[in-house]
């Protein structure tokens, strides 16, 4: 269904929104599931044809992501979907638990009621979606989305919201990763770790919570490094 130029209702809640904002969001779902290959250039013409738009909400939509590095700008040769590199992966990794250690040490430094309830709360969500859904086979977008909501809820009490969105950015990058690789993906008791990074954090143990948090993004790091060394990448 073509899409407004003006504005359109969004899910059908009364909210208005932009076409640019919905062009901007459904791309953005694509990009981070590999709906488009890494490297591949985003023709406005044929985006807007994608999702029923006219080309300048999809200027727009392209020159947001491209702000958020979700897609790469280059003069003279237009926008393309970033590539993909266990080398760029590295760094992301690095860079996450960096960040993520400081938010999280600084959440706990802060620690409130309403801090600690938003965390059991989430991982009590988390806890209950599975990662792959068994009609599909694959991944449940479900489970993304309060992923996301439990490792902002460990951070949200840092006391910065640059860092917080530093660190949503990043998020967004190993989402990415985790889409494409998700057909070889080796099964993990998720809630577990999930559950031992929060018992460290609800604890008070700054040392315990950010080696918990920082080992399991280190050890899905592992996990690909593997995938591509058997692949002979």
């Amino acid at each position: 269904m073509a899409l407004n130029e003006t504005e359109i209702d969004a899910a059908g809640r009364g909210e208005k929104t932009t076409a640019a904002t919905a062009v901007y969001r459904q791309l953005r779902q694509d990009i981070l599931k590999g709906n488009f290959k890494p490297g591949q250039k985003l023709q406005i013409d044929q985006v807007a044809t994608r999702y029923g738009s006219g080309t300048n909400p999809v200027r727009e939509a392209l020159n947001r992501l491209s702000s958020e590095h979700l897609v790469d700008r280059h003069d003279q040769r237009g926008f393309f979907v970033p590539p993909l590199s266990m080398e760029r992966l590295r760094e992301l990794v690095k860079t996450r638990c960096w960040l993520e250690s400081i938010a999280l040490e600084e959440s706990i430094a802060n620690r409130t009621p309403g801090w600690e309830d938003g965390i059991v709360l989430t991982f009590h969500h988390l806890s209950r979606t599975p990662i792959r859904t068994p009609e599909e086979g694959g991944d449940n977008s479900e489970w993304e989305v309060r992923h996301r909501a439990f490792h902002n809820a460990l951070i949200s009490g840092c006391g910065s919201t640059w860092l917080i969105g530093f660190c949503n950015e990043m998020m967004d990058h190993a989402e990415r990763y985790r889409y494409i690789s998700m057909s070889t993906y080796p099964r993990r008791d998720s809630v577990v770790e999930h559950r031992l990074i929060m018992e460290a954090a609800l604890d008070g143990d700054v040392e315990l919570a950010t080696t918990r948090l920082t080992d399991q993004y280190r050890l899905t790091l592992r996990h690909l490094e593997e995938q591509v060394a058997a692949a002979g990448g």
